[in-house]
């Protein structure tokens, strides 16, 4: 996997304070989106141990609220893998922290993967530039879904995360 940046103390991308990996490689390639640097799966750097160890710090941090995986496309065929084996450590080493996940890909797509497991928080839906409305939290445009990952599971219907 590879990676563009690892972002300290973010409050836009998810509840509280946040460590952001901005993945590389994405096949939705939205138009207007804010990142398209992130669309080659080469480009950036490689998400080696030195980087793994960086996010782990951050994650050390009592007042970090949690990780928000985006990019890029976190699902992403060459980044599914290391991001479901990374999620699933920081679930285990950090249970009180939360998990967030950026995709284009929709719930209906993706629900049944192995990552969704240790989610908190899903943001599905490409970014639709004709639906852009930036008084919206922690999504780019109208059709996008901000969903509790657990309940939805728990409950077999969307329920979607409340500000």
């Amino acid at each position: 996997m590879r990676f563009h940046n690892i972002t300290k103390d973010d409050m836009l991308n998810g509840d509280g304070l946040r460590v952001v990996l901005w993945v590389s490689g994405c096949n939705h390639c939205c138009q207007g989106c804010q990142n398209p640097i992130t669309w080659d799966p080469n480009g950036g750097l490689l998400f080696d141990q030195k980087a793994k160890e960086e996010v782990m710090r951050e994650l050390d941090k009592e007042y970090i609220s949690g990780i928000t995986f985006s990019g890029g496309d976190p699902l992403h065929p060459r980044n599914l893998s290391e991001v479901t084996e990374l999620a699933k450590e920081i679930r285990e080493r950090y249970p009180r922290k939360t998990i967030w996940l950026y995709t284009g890909s929709m719930w209906e797509e993706i629900q049944n993967l192995e990552v969704v497991r240790y989610l908190d928080v899903l943001v599905d839906g490409e970014f639709i530039a004709e639906k852009l409305d930036k008084t919206l939290h922690w999504k780019g445009s109208a059709n996008q879904r901000v969903i509790e990952v657990q309940e939805t599971l728990r409950t077999g219907k969307i329920v979607l995360h409340e500000r």
